[in-house]
């Protein structure tokens, strides 16, 4: 690696956040969407409750498997996606619903082309059921033409903001962990771990949805707080290696940071590896988002101070259920968005209580 190239990527990584620039009126807020439709408020909470038990098995009996077919990033570090593929398919079967689930993996930093090239082969299977995630303006377009098709119907993952241009015509469901919630859990931990001083670096993944929903939200909550400062802010495109190298050249030029904000599982362990080349993994305090199995681990190392835990498999649990109801002419029970539960845990947490929230996050993917 050159230094030029080096300095050309640290210039094309370096950006002004959305939140600087207006607000995206593209999506409801989880919380904005349930005040704006009080009737989904009251179906959310009753579906939220049907999550967290156990599987009622199947009364009436479908003619031919169902046919899931699932197009997610899920190569990478974080567990969340191959959990919650292994979840679906478990708690599936423990209704009793005879199913088929053809998955398409991809990188988070893969062309649209290659997405574009396995969304039409995943099309061309006729599916009763597309999950798919939404992160770029491209993933808007294709949403688009698959709604235009009236089939399937689109399962959105990853994402709790239902799409306001969208208006009465939306996805058949969205589901996630509202990433806002998240992050506001997140930044209160931050706070008062760093008593609202710091001198931070921030390190998005790539450009899109979720680098803006973690990361510009962070931003935006800590601007009215005079302890808090910007340093520098990087794109990493979800890269281990651009994570580790983005730290390593913002220690050197920024020696005062103290908090690295960490968008995403991938993004924190690259970190952690710069952190111990420059021997200041307990100089500067780092977070990861998510609490898959690789940032316990790292929590429980001390290499990592804190993160927001996902209770993971709510989310394969929610998809199985919505079609389970769809199936059995129940759509609507069905809310048009799901958000599972977090719990925010660091390297204080009892031993007993993790254990706790790592029995109900992983009931099914253990």
């Amino acid at each position: 690696m050159t230094r030029r190239w080096l300095l050309g990527w640290i210039l094309t990584c370096l950006l002004i956040p959305c939140w600087a620039q207006g607000e995206d009126q593209n999506y409801w807020s989880f919380q904005e969407y349930l005040d704006a439709f009080p009737q989904q408020r009251s179906l959310s909470d009753a579906f939220s409750a049907r999550i967290r038990q156990p599987a009622e098995p199947l009364n009436s009996s479908t003619a031919r498997p169902v046919q899931i077919a699932m197009l997610i990033p899920d190569q990478q570090i974080s567990d969340y996606w191959s959990r919650n593929r292994k979840t679906l398919g478990l708690r599936l079967q423990e209704i009793g619903l005879p199913f088929t689930l053809q998955n398409y993996s991809f990188q988070p930093a893969s062309t649209n082309r290659k997405q574009e090239l396995q969304l039409a082969e995943a099309l061309s299977s006729d599916p009763d059921y597309l999950i798919l995630t939404l992160n770029t303006l491209r993933h808007r377009v294709l949403i688009d033409k698959i709604l235009a098709r009236g089939r399937p119907k689109l399962i959105l993952m990853n994402i709790t903001t239902p799409l306001k241009y969208r208006g009465n015509k939306q996805p058949f469901f969205y589901v996630g962990f509202d990433h806002g919630e998240g992050t506001r859990l997140l930044t209160d931990a931050i706070n008062k771990m760093t008593r609202e001083q710091a001198s931070y670096l921030m390190l998005y993944g790539t450009r899109g949805y979720v680098s803006q929903a973690r990361g510009d939200e962070f931003i935006r909550l800590t601007s009215n707080q005079p302890g808090f400062t910007l340093r520098q802010a990087f794109y990493t495109d979800m890269s281990h290696e651009k994570a580790s190298q983005a730290v390593l050249q913002a220690l050197k030029a920024k020696p005062d940071i103290n908090l690295i904000y960490a968008c995403t599982t991938d993004i924190a362990l690259g970190a952690i590896d710069a952190l111990k080349k420059l021997n200041r993994e307990d100089k500067v305090i780092l977070n990861g988002w998510g609490g898959g199995s690789a940032e316990l681990d790292a929590l429980a190392q001390g290499s990592l101070d804190l993160t927001v835990m996902r209770m993971n498999d709510d989310n394969g649990v929610a998809i199985a259920e919505a079609i389970r109801l769809d199936q059995e002419g129940k759509a609507d029970q069905v809310p048009l968005v799901y958000s599972g539960d977090f719990a925010v845990i660091d390297q204080k947490t009892p031993t007993a209580e993790l254990e706790r929230l790592k029995a109900h996050a992983f009931r099914y993917s253990k």
